[in-house]
């Protein structure tokens, strides 16, 4: 099937759920982007807190310089889980390419501009991430360079023996990526990151690429996501 999307559109899909604290934080992260051409899907998973009043007073804020930008806020009736509300947003993405952020994540200003020069530069890479810097809750100034991502051959050979060398947050695929394999597993809770990258690279040996580019800010606090899961010792592995 073929699918019409914008050339040289960006659609960034933020999925978020109950992270209002760091909401606005991510969103003027993506308003200082130095790539025009974006538009904004944020799939809210029925949070509970104030999420979708602060995107309602941000984007009345921001009124003027969104004026010509598509800003989707989609609000689910019932909480789905991240795997759902991600492939929510992918599906409504009418970009050529299409950014993943997380909803408590800050991107660098250049995030944007440097992925599509790379996919344009590289067309035989269907999705890039980045490497990215960690910083603990709200002290930016105090950031230490996540040691566990990967590049070239070895990001075939990490997935291959089960491991995990691109983090998901960073990541910028091909819109006919997803078009080809569709969007995240619901069966593997905790695991859908993971999941979708490997079946990427198992889909008729489609290329993924990592940059060693700092382009990201990985947020620790209590009540991210991935704690829930993996504990401590994938958030250690994180700032090595």
């Amino acid at each position: 099937m073929t699918y019409l999307r914008i050339p040289g559109l960006v659609s960034i899909v933020i999925t978020n759920y109950n992270k209002s604290a760091f909401l606005i934080n991510c969103l003027d992260g993506i308003l200082r982007q130095t790539y025009p051409n974006w538009e904004v899907i944020l799939v809210d998973d029925a949070s509970t807190d104030d999420s979708l009043t602060q995107v309602e007073n941000w984007l009345n804020d921001n009124r003027q310089q969104l004026a010509e930008r598509t800003f989707i806020t989609l609000p689910l009736p019932r909480n789905i889980g991240y795997a759902g509300a991600m492939t929510a947003g992918l599906y409504l993405a009418k970009g050529e390419l299409i950014a993943v952020h997380d909803s408590d994540d800050i991107s660098h200003h250049e995030r944007l501009e440097r992925q599509v020069s790379f996919l344009q530069s590289r067309p035989d890479i269907e999705l890039v991430g980045t490497n990215y810097e960690v910083f603990e809750h709200n002290q930016m100034d105090l950031r230490s360079k996540a040691g566990w991502i990967r590049y070239g051959d070895q990001i075939r050979k990490v997935y291959a023996s089960g491991g995990h060398c691109v983090c998901h947050g960073t990541i910028m695929l091909r819109g006919g990526l997803f078009d080809h394999i569709g969007g995240h597993t619901r069966r593997i809770e905790g695991a859908e990151d993971y999941e979708f990258i490997a079946r990427a690279l198992s889909a008729k040996s489609l290329n993924i690429e990592n940059m060693p580019d700092i382009l990201y800010y990985y947020r620790k606090h209590p009540n991210q996501r991935s704690r829930q899961y993996f504990g401590k010792e994938r958030l250690k592995r994180n700032e090595k």
